[in-house]
């Protein structure tokens, strides 16, 4: 206990005042003479102990009633820990009101958000108005980013809204630390508001800083389940037209109850191509397929979409995907074509094949072909391979078949250059492949069931293939020896697939193998350029445009599909690409198209960030664990219980206050002693 005027507390020699008087009692006696005692000498005794208590009690109460009015006087207080003295005038107050759609939740009087702001405006005005403040969202707008006075920061409180933003509270706390240490005097508080998801309160990340006084104020919801469409993914990735395709689904149930029979549907361009019932446990997440076939090429905007209430705004899902018609494939060759992958890549319509000599490669058309095939090169020149390498760091897939007596050399220095295995020496052994990867994606819907006893390619030689420690390379088939027969990897954005053996008779039987054409068939189609499914409001990703080019000013446009919205991202040509750059201007979930002077060249989708469906909070008592745990001394949690906000602070700001009680007691002992007076005979 503290005391705010501790100098009054020398009134306490007042409590002599009733002990002068009790020990010198100024009332006058008078004598009276009996003519005999005898009889009434008990009852006298009697009579004077029971005066002398009485009198004790009474000083008792007077000395009680003058200490509790002496302390009453010098203010006593119960001080709190990390207390602001905002009588000196000279704050500045950083207060983040998280507006991020969890906050969207009901609460016993209304919603989450209103709640959050009415606090916010509830400490700005128990602050002095000569006070600094600021405000702090999801949002992180420019006008938040500098200090208000206190009526400007409930005018901006006012404005603030639900956002898809989503922010960690590490990040928060370090945006508040380092804007209050602009200020270089006063005191530094900063608030946070918000309904502590687990998902987004990473306490563990914070660094503190024991300069800024910090208070967590939680809101939280009377209801936290939540079924919601989590992600999306294609079981195999080549999409073509009229083929079968199927789509994965990842519903996750954050509810503590069972939920049965929830419809899920596809839409492909405005028609429904799939619907599937959901059954799922509590607290627990489902994959489900939904299979459907593509009738048509071209663009197709995508949407996944359940039915749960009442949080509804994850119940959709976006995504896009391009059905192309073809693949462009080129083979690079020495001299003669080979009839082989003539025979595999001219008859089928998926293709588009072209063969070109090595000395008649016009290098400025390789970005025209998804797959390129260095087909039995007696070497790799210094120009082809940075060619290549270019071509493969942007997104293109390339296929080695080595020539029968190669350049080891230079085809060492290509390989390496792409961080590539690279072949080291002709083995003349007659063997078999025994081994297949039936894991790696070039397998993948190639098999239905692998017989025990299966007739597997005849090698009569090959190249043996490095095992270089720092590259990351995946043998697809094995030989007897445990070399490598088909190697893949994978160099910045594109694949590069190592065969170790030349097509032809002399090497093996693999170009007339039953396993020729599905392996060839796979990684030319493995090579397609696709773009990501769907992206996340909030990330900073930049959207990746294959083989395009920026020209005049010819710009390219973000449109929302079926509506008038419309941005221009910023963009700039990295080599054949054009990278756009969003500048959070996507706030709204969806599937828009990227359009070039009129043309539609891709379809692109957006969701909302799926942190914000996990609405599982952190309780009270498991922050305060939190913060001791981790060492946040400088952290608060308050909690309001039945007090409003103006109510808890002024507690932290002056403590406890006890006078109050120490009046009563006063008045306690006064009306004790005339009790006393007025009853004890």
């Amino acid at each position: 206990m503290e005391f705010v005027s501790p100098s009054i507390l020398f009134a306490l020699f007042a409590v002599s005042i009733p002990v002068i008087i009790h020990l010198f009692n100024f009332r006058k006696y008078k004598k009276v003479y009996f003519t005999n005692v005898r009889f009434i000498k008990e009852i006298k005794q009697q009579t004077k102990k029971r005066t002398q208590l009485k009198h004790l009690i009474i000083l008792l109460l007077r000395i009680l009633a003058i200490i509790a009015l002496v302390f009453a006087f010098a203010r006593p207080y119960i001080p709190l820990s990390n207390t602001i003295i905002k009588q000196h005038k000279n704050n500045a107050v950083s207060i983040y009101v998280d507006n991020s759609f969890s906050i969207e939740a009901r609460t016993g009087g209304g919603y989450l958000i209103d709640d959050a702001k009415k606090q916010a405006a509830g400490i700005a005005k128990t602050y002095c108005s000569s006070d600094v403040f600021q405000l702090l969202t999801n949002d992180l707008e420019a006008k938040h980013q500098r200090f208000v006075n206190r009526d400007e920061f409930l005018e901006l409180l006012k404005e603030v809204d639900l956002s898809p933003s989503v922010k960690n509270i590490s990040g928060i706390i370090k945006f508040q630390n380092d804007f209050l240490s602009e200020k270089k005097s006063g005191n530094k508080i900063s608030y946070l508001i918000s309904d502590l998801q687990k998902s987004t309160s990473n306490f563990d990340k914070i660094t503190e800083d024991t300069n800024i006084v910090n208070y967590i104020i939680p809101v939280l919801s009377n209801d936290q389940g939540n079924v919601f469409i989590d992600s999306c993914w294609f079981k195999s990735p080549i999409i073509q037209a009229n083929q079968h395709s199927e789509l994965m689904v990842r519903v996750k149930n954050i509810s503590d109850v069972d939920y049965e029979k929830i419809p899920l549907k596809l839409m492909i361009n405005g028609n429904q191509k799939a619907l599937a019932s959901i059954d799922i446990l509590a607290n627990s997440e489902t994959n489900l397929s939904l299979p459907f076939t593509n009738y048509e090429t071209g663009i197709r905007n995508a949407m996944l979409e359940i039915t749960d209430y009442p949080v509804i705004y994850d119940d959709k899902f976006y995504f896009s995907f391009n059905v192309s018609a073809s693949v462009p494939v080129l083979s690079i060759n020495s001299k003669e074509e080979n009839i082989y992958l003539n025979s595999l890549f001219d008859n089928d319509s998926a293709f588009v094949f072209e063969n070109v000599r090595v000395k008649n490669l016009d290098y400025s058309s390789l970005n025209n072909y998804q797959l390129i095939i260095l087909n039995e090169l007696n070497e790799i020149s210094s120009g082809l391979g940075r060619e290549i390498k270019r071509f493969i760091s942007e997104g293109g897939s390339v296929l080695v078949i080595p020539f029968s007596n190669p350049d080891f050399v230079s085809y060492k220095d290509f390989l390496t250059s792409v961080k590539s295995n690279y072949f080291i020496e002709k083995d003349t052994f007659n063997m078999k492949v025994d081994d297949l990867n039936i894991d790696h994606e070039i397998f993948a819907d190639v098999f239905e069931e692998i017989p025990e006893n299966i007739d597997l390619p005849v090698i009569r030689q090959h190249f043996r293939i490095s095992k270089l420690s720092k590259t990351i390379f995946e043998s697809v088939m094995n030989i007897q020896n445990g070399n490598s027969f088909l190697e893949a990897g994978k160099y910045k954005n594109g694949r590069i697939y190592l065969l170790s053996v030349a097509l032809n008779s002399r090497f093996s039987n693999f170009q007339k193998h039953a396993l020729f054409v599905p392996v060839l068939y796979k990684i030319a189609l493995l090579s397609k350029s696709e773009n990501k499914l769907y992206f996340t409001i909030g990330d900073e990703e930049n959207i990746v445009l294959k083989k395009a080019r920026l020209s005049g000013d010819n710009v390219f446009r973000i449109k929302k599909d079926d509506s008038d919205f419309e941005v221009i991202p910023g963009q700039k040509n990295v080599n054949s690409n054009v990278i756009l750059e969003l500048f959070g201007q996507i706030k709204e979930a969806g599937n828009y198209n990227i359009v070039n002077n009129g043309n539609t060249i891709s379809g692109i989708s957006f969701n909302y960030d799926r942190r914000e469906s996990m609405l599982k909070n952190y309780l009270p008592e498991k922050v305060k664990e939190i913060i001791k745990t981790n060492g946040l001394n400088s952290f608060t949690l308050i909690e309001l219980g039945d007090k409003n906000i103006e109510q808890v602070l002024d507690e932290f700001e002056r403590g406890v206050q006890l006078w109050k009680y120490f009046i009563i007691l006063a008045l306690i002992f006064l009306a004790g002693e005339v009790l006393i007076l007025r009853f004890w005979r």
